[in-house]
């Protein structure tokens, strides 16, 4: 929703009122919506950089960059903390979204269930420990586990202005959670009037209606050249005890809509860590299964775009892409949309990024979160690598071998 923003004195301007992202489904920094084609997350200076002198090979691979905008933290009349972003120059004017909003509604319940016993108190005046015990207790966060299924109970959550019950959907709390923790760091690190600058970026997901997403922790190594010996440390722990060690690959979230009950089947980066190697094969398994079948007219298409993916890595020399993801992306079925008797799924499933020839599915991989990619020339340079990333290669090839025996039967 647009509103206006007076907060600078004699400065009256229109603001976007950003929301949760709720396909959000890794990842620690918060990612908001800014409008339906174009999310932002806070701007870390070395991801602004990779963007900005992108290889022409990588952009289709990644989220097309749109800018940055400034962002501060707002309280309402019914003391309902938000996220006010004001446009740069270089970018458009702000984009109208409905006051309706599901994310909108959900985050403002959210804050009324953390409010505690002793009524709707800002956000600002909890201390940490408070916090997170009022986040044990919500409804909403109560659901944020290694695996759930969402339907009627967060559903619950959304109702329109007359108290009615909205339409019922179920999503994936992951994203309210990296926003709730986020607007508690701004509270508590930041003075109320500091300015935040954002990135905008592709929403990758807006095409579609119902986005099943993988998030992959692609490579053998987490973190950057820049960390403290102590995150270095414990990067390297979480590394040897998960499949990034030994497959250069490992589950970081994922939500996989069902159709037989019409919700979202989701899982962590808790889930992922746990993971042996078969267990890793049966989560991919399970990212293509639909509640009544497997997918199996998507692991050609997926096959084909990361051995394309594979080929623009090896070609860039430098380049080490530390903790970043991989989101495979591909669109649930309806079963009255699937291919007509006599009709090989395959020949109904041509995509590329977000355009099909016959609009039954949609299959997209991303790379995504750059904010430790170092190269050649790049800011921040501690040091310089040759030769292509082989721990991002070596996570590539087990990935395609896997789907590949996924195909066979193996």
């Amino acid at each position: 929703m647009v509103v206006q923003d007076s907060s600078d004195a004699g400065d009256t301007r229109m603001g976007v009122q950003l929301e949760p992202f709720l396909h959000q489904v890794g990842g620690h920094l918060s990612v908001m919506k800014y409008d339906e084609h174009t999310v932002c997350k806070p701007l870390i200076s070395q991801e602004q950089r990779f963007y900005e002198t992108l290889p022409l090979a990588m952009k289709r691979f990644t989220p097309q960059y749109k800018g940055t905008i400034t962002v501060h933290l707002r309280k309402d009349s019914l003391g309902h903390l938000r996220l006010v972003a004001n446009p740069l120059k270089e970018n458009r004017g702000p984009f109208k979204v409905s006051t309706e909003s599901a994310a909108v509604a959900i985050w403002q319940t959210l804050q009324q269930t953390t409010g505690g016993s002793g009524g709707a108190r800002p956000l600002a005046e909890w201390q940490h420990a408070q916090l997170a015990h009022s986040l044990k207790e919500s409804p909403a966060t109560a659901l944020l586990r290694s695996e759930f299924h969402l339907n009627a109970q967060v559903s619950s959550l959304v109702e329109d202005a007359n108290r009615n019950q909205a339409e019922r959907r179920s999503f994936n709390p992951w994203g309210l959670y990296c926003h709730q923790a986020h607007l508690t760091r701004l509270c508590t690190e930041y003075p109320e009037n500091k300015r935040h600058r954002f990135l905008l970026l592709e929403n990758v997901v807006s095409q579609y209606k119902h986005p099943c997403i993988l998030d992959l922790k692609m490579g053998t190594r987490q973190h950057g050249d820049d960390v403290s010996e102590e995150k270095k440390a414990r990067h390297m722990r979480k590394c040897a005890q998960s499949t990034s060690a030994c497959l250069g690959v490992r589950i970081c979230g994922m939500q996989v809509y069902q159709v037989d009950k019409r919700h979202f089947l989701c899982k962590d980066k808790y889930y992922g860590r746990k993971l042996s190697v078969e267990g890793f094969r049966q989560g991919l398994c399970q990212f293509l299964h639909d509640g009544t079948r497997l997918r199996t007219e998507l692991l050609e298409p997926i096959r084909r775009q990361l051995q394309a993916l594979l080929s623009v890595i090896r070609s860039q020399s430098s380049y080490r892409f530390y903790s970043s993801s991989l989101l495979i992306i591909y669109d649930a079925q309806e079963p009255a949309e699937r291919a007509p008797d006599g009709l090989h799924p395959q020949k109904v499933l041509e995509t590329a990024h977000g355009s099909s020839s016959c609009c039954v599915a949609k299959v997209d991989i991303r790379m995504i979160d750059f904010a430790h990619t170092t190269y050649k020339g790049s800011q921040n340079e501690h040091t310089t690598y040759e030769g292509p990333d082989p721990g991002y290669i070596f996570g590539l090839e087990n990935l395609i071998q896997i789907l590949q025996d996924i195909q066979e039967g193996e």
